[in-house]
């Protein structure tokens, strides 16, 4: 049967497209943030009476900056700002036109007595909103010539572990947005895609860790939204960069851009070819009777990573109320990696039973291709609005590894006839779209209601083919039936969402109501096995503010989250990362319930910004990794729904403007976790205490160079069979403008002590597992970027009142 939701959702959409009947005039604008030229959400827009600035009405910006409300004729006082900005005021005269448009409203941030003499100076680190933080990460020292991956373990709140996990709070299963659409990144694979885009291919990082019903309900960690540059300026603009670091890491790219006052092109290409290595240890005490007492492994590795990525696009302006956008990008590339593994048996007295030693040459080449086409209408006056999309993404991995493994007796004496030789062809393939429909309309003066349709489409495909045979001169390889197959998965989401918001002089509200209905369909090719999963979901969201005076408010909020299991938690096709440890999916996962609660404070002085957060997440069905070891000496890696996880916790946000010169971000992140896996046996509870704590700061000595140190300090984090074990980093970063600040030049150093080493512990009734990564993290990189181009204003003319376009730098 077909699900209701959206035909209703349908039905409402024609009845709230009927204009409300007003007797006021109309106020409308957009507030822009000066430096970055981004829209600012949640700022307060006020109308006051110019003889004693007594309040008429009030509104907030939407999430692109536009406001909306209405007015009698007379002349006023506006008032524009936000936590950490200075006020706009400016005097306006309603009741001339039906409509009066300020159009855009630019704000700056808080900055006095600022010195001539300081030539470089520092920009805000971050700005904070009701629901998320947007980092500028365009300027980012320390992540010069790094990848995304890379990039994102050095913002706040984010952790990223050696198998490439994002975390965020504490929290995985994290969404990932590229420019406001979820990816098609399944979290096995995030490491490898977002690896694709480089940093400097990035303007801004959100962090939305309580999303509302306006997002998809995916995520039970929060999403980060990921902006990509794209260039907003008049006339004809660019940049290249280019960047080298130690041990052969090279980057380039280019970001062209052309706007007219019609229609902005832009266009980009980055190129990365990166080597990087891995050193692995284990050691496993086993309390299984008839096999050895101990395993020891080592493993080294060395990873050639070569990509190229390729994006264009186009905004284009057919009136003053409606804009059409398409966009499409392409990442392609090859990988090969060369390991070296020795495992070796031992007894009870540490004496050696046996050695395993393989060697592992793994190749593969990476298409990703992603399409889309937005429009955006403004239907009337009134705030009436409607915003279409589209978009699809292709992702290709083809994957050849060939492996020669030598066995050693307990002489570490060579058995040729015990060695084999390994064949592993695998192909990972996804097809992802998107079609969305978002409305919104403005109800009286404050209020306004938003509602939407969306339809999601996956298609995932895991195809394997695993050959061995004994190592010889005629070495012919034979098919090993259990691990070889052929996995597909479907999940098609259908969504619709409404959200009303309204502000009641110092209070603020937003409640919001989402439905998704779920159909997943998964099949195992070899034996035509069927796994159906059909569900349908409600996820309700509340935000309310209540602003305690000048640059001051609290907020409390709820929100319901789904983390849906994906292919690499599903597929019931055995993985051999060696013959002594495989991983395996569970077909019969189900997706795992959050429900969030936040209360917030935000108070903002004039060199000193605190965002507090106390939260609380409760989960259901949580989603764990849980190993099995075997009679055979083999561990198997599998995914369950464990009962509950609990975790309670304190954010502390401080931004500090030390100096004109001198600008730091710190924050704190304190959390108690529970987890209860009594439904999966006797010993999978567990609990523990831990915190994060990341530093960034800024220095812009004054014409000399900028300076940025970051810092991370990451706790334990628990699971149902022990935990991940605390780590910390440095990373150091010098950048100076040159050319009469046409380019510029960077130096930075990443985890300069070289102590991201990433330490898990694992615990069981039959063995006692601690294992060790030390993937590259210390990396030097020495960076150059120049910037070229013109500038136009809207009355054509450029920077300094030239008009000629053939005067252009270029």
């Amino acid at each position: 049967m077909k699900p209701l939701l959206p035909y209703l959702l349908s039905a409402f959409f024609l009845f709230t497209f009927t204009d409300a009947i007003s007797q006021s005039f109309t106020i409308k604008g957009k507030i822009l943030d000066r430096d970055s030229n981004q829209a600012l959400e949640f700022a307060n827009i006020a109308l006051l009476m110019p003889n004693d600035s007594s309040l008429v009405t009030g509104s907030i910006s939407d999430l692109d900056g536009t406001f909306l409300m209405n007015a009698e004729k007379g002349t006023y006082l506006l008032r524009a700002g936000f936590i950490g900005y200075e006020s706009l005021i400016k005097e306006i005269a309603v009741g001339e036109k039906n409509v009066l448009n300020l159009g855009d409203l630019i704000i700056g941030k808080d900055a006095t007595n600022l010195q001539e003499v300081v030539v470089e100076g520092v920009s805000s680190i971050f700005t904070s909103d009701i629901d998320k933080r947007t980092y500028n990460v365009e300027n980012s020292i320390v992540a010069e010539g790094a990848t995304a991956a890379e990039l994102l373990g050095t913002l706040p709140s984010i952790q990223v572990d050696e198998e490439g996990g994002i975390s965020m709070r504490g929290s995985g299963e994290v969404l990932i947005y590229i420019n406001g659409r979820p990816s098609n990144l399944s979290s096995s694979d995030t490491d490898n895609i977002l690896s694709q885009f480089p940093a400097n291919s990035i303007k801004s990082v959100e962090l939305i860790t309580n999303p509302s019903s306006r997002y998809d309900a995916a995520g039970v960690g929060g999403i980060i939204n990921i902006i990509l540059k794209k260039n907003q300026d008049l006339g004809f603009n660019g940049q290249v960069n280019a960047s080298v670091g130690t041990r052969d890491k090279y980057q380039a790219g280019i970001n062209l851009n052309y706007r007219t006052d019609k229609v902005n092109y832009y266009t980009a290409f980055d190129f990365q070819d990166r080597r990087r290595y891995r050193i692995a240890e284990g050691r496993r005490e086993n309390f299984v009777p008839g096999i050895s007492r101990y395993l020891d492994e080592e493993g080294d590795e060395i990873e050639n990573r070569r990509g190229s990525l390729f994006r264009t696009g186009m905004d284009y302006n057919f009136t003053e109320n409606s804009v059409l956008g398409v966009y499409a990008q392409a990442n392609f590339g090859s990988e090969t990696e060369d390991e070296i593994t020795i495992q070796r048996n031992l007894n009870i007295n540490n004496e050696l039973d046996s050695v395993f030693s393989r060697d592992r040459f793994e190749s593969s080449d990476r298409l990703n291709f992603e399409t889309g086409i937005n429009y955006t209408l403004d239907l009337d006056s009134s705030g009436q609005r409607l915003y279409t999309s589209f978009s699809y993404a292709f992702d290709n991995r083809d994957q050849s590894q060939f492996t020669e493994q030598s066995f050693y007796n307990s002489l570490n004496e060579f058995v040729p006839e015990n060695s084999l030789v390994q064949l592993d062809e695998s192909l990972r393939e996804s097809n992802f779209a998107i079609i969305q429909m978002d409305y919104e309309k403005s109800l009286g003066d404050n209020g306004k209601i938003e509602a939407g349709l969306k339809g999601t489409f996956g298609q995932w495909k895991r195809d394997q083919s695993f050959s061995q045979g004994i190592a010889s001169d005629d070495f012919l390889p034979v098919p090993i039936d259990t691990l070889s197959d052929t996995y597909t998965f479907d999940e098609d989401v259908y969504a619709s969402y409404m959200i009303y918001r309204n502000r009641i002089n110092k209070f603020g509200y937003q409640i919001g109501l989402r439905g998704e209905y779920t159909r997943t369909l998964g099949l195992l090719e070899s034996s035509g096995e069927e796994f159906v999963n059909n569900y349908f979901n409600l996820f309700p969201s509340v935000y309310t503010t209540y602003n305690l005076g000048e640059e001051q408010e609290i907020s409390v909020n709820y929100s319901r989250r789904i983390s849906r299991p994906n292919i690499w938690s599903l597929s019931p096709i055995y993985n051999l990362r060696d013959q002594l440890n495989f991983s395996v999916g569970n077909p019969n996962l189900q997706p795992e319930l959050t429900d969030s609660y936040e209360i917030g404070y935000m108070k903002g002085w004039s060199k000193y910004l605190l965002n507090a957060t106390v939260y609380h997440r409760y989960s259901t069905n949580v989603q764990t990794r849980i190993i099995t070891l075997l009679d055979d000496n083999i561990t198997v890696q599998s995914r369950e729904n464990a009962n509950i996880r609990k975790s309670t916790g304190l954010e502390l946000v401080n931004q500090i403007q030390v100096t004109d010169w001198f600008d730091l971000a710190l924050t704190g992140n304190f959390f108690y976790s529970e987890i209860f896996g009594d439904n999966l046996g006797e010993g999978f509870n567990n609990s523990n205490f831990s915190w994060t704590m990341n530093l960034l700061s800024t220095m812009a000595i004054p014409n000399l160079f900028s300076v940025q140190v970051q810092g991370s300090y990451r706790g334990p984090i628990v699971f149902p069979q022990g935990e991940i074990e605390p780590y910390w980093g440095l990373n150091i970063g010098l950048r100076k403008d040159i050319l009469n600040k046409k380019a510029t030049i960077s130096l930075n150093v990443s985890d300069v002590f070289n102590t991201q080493i990433f330490r898990i512990k694992t615990v069981d009734s039959r063995f006692v597992y601690n294992r060790a990564f030390n993937r590259e993290t210390r990396i030097g990189t020495l960076g150059f970027t120049y910037r070229f181009g013109g500038f136009r204003d809207k009355n054509g003319k450029r920077e300094g009142g030239r008009e000629d376009m053939e005067d252009m730098d270029f």
